[in-house]
Parts: structure tokens; C-alpha cells; sequence
């Protein structure tokens, strides 16, 4: 009876579970408490690529509150297939460019190029690692597997790269309601 006690108050800290990977329905930024928004499977074609977890301060339906709030937030990435700091990066640019106009873009080149640099720096992200971005007002922290990557400054880059997630022209339409919490 203890032994099931103790499992059952060890599963309440998990939010979910997505493709067998489990998503805690809480977690801490710095002396914040973040709770679980909403998360989801990323597919290209028919490739599980990652799961993803999107943390706020307060969960919200709505994609502008989420990229234009104030309060951090963060975006973790369970990796499900091997994949080159290349490769992820260019998905990442990638699904930024239908999100943002040319001036924007424009503007983003040096945040994106320190990016870049972070995700070289990493180099292949493996199944099962765990990269984490954290967007504060001032920038965007990378984290792989627990340990800290790198740092982009500029809250205008924070609120471009969610919109990767959660722009008008999402990566993958299916995961920005997942994450969103529909």
C-alpha cells in the first residue's frame, strides 16, 4: 500500500505523457514557478522528430499572450531522432521565415548567427537529449540535457523564435494546438 502511495504522488508531478515521454506538469525558472501550457509530438513527414513542452507562468489559450507575455517561459525539446546542430538550427530559421517579414529577418541576423554558434558549439543533439530554451524579457537561454549552452540577448528574438511554434504559419499546425493546450 505505501509502495503504490509512493508511485501515485510520483506520477502527480508528470503533466503528460507524449510518445512515451513523460512532460512535468511543473517546473522552476529561477525563483518563478512555470506550469505546463500544453505539449506535443513534432512530425516531419512521418518522422517523430521531438516532444515539446511549453511553460508559463499562467496556462493561456492564446498564442500572441504566450509570445508577447512579459514573464518567462520555456520551451523544452525531448529529442526523439538524432539530429546535426545543422539541421536543427535550419529548422528552426525555417520555420522563423514564414513567421516574421524581411525587415524582421533582417534585424534577427546577428541573435541568429549567435544561435548558430550555440548549436555548433553543441553539435548533434541525440535521441533522448533534452534542449531547453528559456525566454526571458532579455534574451533566450539555451540548455542541453541540464547543463547551460549559451545565451541570445534580445527580447525581440525570444518573441520571433516562439513564433516558430506559435506564429500565423506554425511548423506544425497540430503541435501549436498541443502546446496551446487544445
Amino acid at each position: 500500500m505505501l509502495f503504490l502511495a509512493a508511485l501515485l504522488v510520483n506520477l502527480s508531478a508528470w503533466g503528460a505523457e507524449v510518445a512515451r515521454v513523460a512532460v512535468e506538469d511543473k517546473l522552476r525558472f529561477g525563483d518563478t514557478e512555470l506550469v505546463l501550457n500544453g505539449a506535443g509530438l513534432r512530425t516531419k513527414l512521418v518522422f517523430k522528430v521531438y516532444v515539446a513542452a511549453l511553460y508559463a507562468q499562467q496556462r493561456s489559450a492564446s498564442a500572441d499572450g504566450i509570445i508577447n507575455g512579459a514573464g518567462p517561459r520555456r520551451m523544452a525539446l525531448h529529442m526523439l531522432r538524432e539530429m546535426s546542430a545543422d539541421t536543427l538550427f535550419n529548422a528552426l530559421k525555417e520555420g522563423l521565415q514564414p513567421n516574421v517579414t524581411e525587415a524582421e529577418m533582417a534585424s534577427l541576423a546577428a541573435p541568429l548567427e549567435k544561435m548558430a554558434a550555440i548549436f555548433k558549439a553543441v553539435g548533434t543533439a541525440k535521441e533522448g537529449d533534452s534542449i531547453v530554451l528559456d525566454f526571458a524579457a532579455d534574451g533566450v537561454a539555451v540548455g542541453v540535457n541540464g547543463e547551460a549552452k549559451g545565451r541570445v540577448e534580445g527580447g525581440t528574438f525570444g518573441r520571433a523564435l516562439l513564433r516558430v511554434w506559435l506564429g500565423e504559419h506554425p511548423v506544425d499546425a497540430g503541435l501549436k494546438k498541443a502546446l496551446l493546450g487544445e
